[in-house]
């Protein structure tokens, strides 16, 4: 591999981690409680009049507890127990966030601003809980407006994904959903300049901002000089939902690659030398870099064959897929919980988490496959398709293709319109040219 391609693979992996942080939850809502509905009026957003409160704002520190913001913001240590108590199933108080940002109000009269009447924590952009700081408490959570909006983006890479992206007004979170979509056709982390996507998608805005694609309706990969339409279509069996225009599945036999976020820190190669023992030896796996702890998944359906520790290859995962193909992760800081020996896995399923076991410099994944008992590069391993979209749903499927492409020259007509329009706002009339006044 040369020196370019592995640069942009590790652009791409952290690009990719960028993308999907900026649109991952960090935590899950409350089970037991329903949502408060939102009232119509502004201000009303949280259940109370803000207009008749005063309001600072600040954000969860290092190492601070619930208990201590409370008191920060000038409850007794009593009333924040009691406050605290109030939560029970409806918010876990240990999961605070550092960083989010939350809102103190008072009453008008409270100059000094010493007894909050409500505190507002934001868990993430669109949910918050509210909490009332005088007796009885009360906590209870509320969502802010979302909408959803249809797009169509174009996007050819020129210098790099994240800069063409932001120039053509397209939220890096979709580049999460193509990744998933096009995870067993498209080498994302050797994505190079001319590559690009047209895609029509749905997002999710709210105050304002895109904080979620929502679904990906129809989009065209172009890779390598090849071009890979994809389609949403549900079948209704709890399968696949994207296919192609031949209504041949995306999904193949095996995944690309067993984990997410990654830069590939050493290639399959027959006359490696060993960065520990400086021995020149085949080398007949590809090297994932990660993180400690980031999920191994399997590339496909399997049996798992062995579950153990072997000596330099550290805690290793072995999966027989079928009668030719056979898959290895090692290094492996653990297992998946409850994984054993004879558990038939599923195609994605997380087998084991990256460590840094056995003989190695750092932490990494060391992922190996045999075909009929011969080693393969990984990178060049050719996967079969899952099964074809049944003959009787073809038509189906080319109305949902004809729908989507109706819906794409729509949009790329309204935006042509829009164009024209702004172009001839800004045209100055020559009769209107004060120049010309006399």
């Amino acid at each position: 591999m040369n020196g370019m391609k592995k640069g942009k693979m590790i652009l791409f992996a952290g690009f990719l981690a960028l993308a999907t942080a900026c649109g991952t939850r960090t935590e899950e809502p409350s089970e037991a409680v329903a949502e408060t509905p939102l009232q119509e009026e502004k201000f009303y957003l949280y259940g109370f009049d803000t207009d008749t409160l005063s309001r600072k704002v600040g954000k969860v520190g290092k190492g601070e507890f619930f208990s201590n913001l409370l008191m920060h913001n000038g409850l007794s240590a009593q009333e924040a127990c009691n406050l605290s108590m109030a939560c029970d199933t409806i918010f876990d108080v240990r999961k605070l966030r550092v960083g989010n940002p939350y809102e103190v109000y008072y009453e008008l009269n409270d100059s000094l601003q010493t007894r909050p009447r409500y505190i507002v924590y934001s868990r993430d952009r669109v949910r918050q809980m509210v909490f009332d700081c005088r007796e009885p408490y009360a906590v209870y959570p509320v969502s802010k407006p979302v909408t959803t909006r249809q797009r169509y983006a174009e996007v050819t890479i020129d210098s790099s994904l994240w800069n063409d992206m932001t120039a053509a007004g397209v939220s890096p979170l979709l580049v999460v959903n193509l990744s998933d979509i096009y995870a067993w056709t498209v080498d994302f982390f050797g994505l190079q300049k001319g590559d690009g996507f047209k895609v029509l998608y749905d997002e999710q805005i709210c105050d304002g901002e895109v904080v979620a694609i929502d679904t990906v309706r129809y989009a065209v990969f172009n890779h390598d000089a090849q071009e890979f339409p994809a389609v949403m279509y549900n079948a209704g069996d709890g399968g696949n939902i994207y296919w192609n225009e031949k209504g041949e599945s995306l999904r193949k036999t095996f995944l690309k690659a067993p984990l997410k976020f990654t830069r590939i820190s050493s290639g399959f190669s027959m006359h490696r030398r060993h960065p520990v023992t400086h021995r020149v030896q085949p080398h007949t796996g590809v090297d994932y870099a990660a993180p400690t702890g980031t999920p191994v998944v399997t590339i496909g359906d399997g049996v798992v064959t062995g579950m153990r520790h072997e000596g330099a290859g550290g805690n290793v995962v072995r999966i027989k897929h079928n009668s030719v193909y056979r898959t290895a992760y090692l290094h492996l800081s653990r297992y998946a919980a409850g994984l054993k020996v004879g558990d038939r896995v599923r195609q994605g399923q997380v087998i084991g988490y990256v460590g840094a076991t056995g003989r190695v410099t750092g932490p990494h994944l060391d992922f190996r496959v045999w075909k009929n008992n011969a080693p393969v590069n990984p990178l060049n391993m050719q996967s079969p398709p899952a099964e074809p979209l049944p003959a009787a749903l073809l038509p189906a499927l080319d109305s949902t293709i004809a729908v989507c492409k109706a819906r794409i020259a729509e949009i790329k007509g309204q935006h042509s319109a829009q164009v024209n329009e702004d172009e001839n706002k800004g045209q100055v009339n020559e009769n209107d040219d004060p120049a010309n006044e006399i």
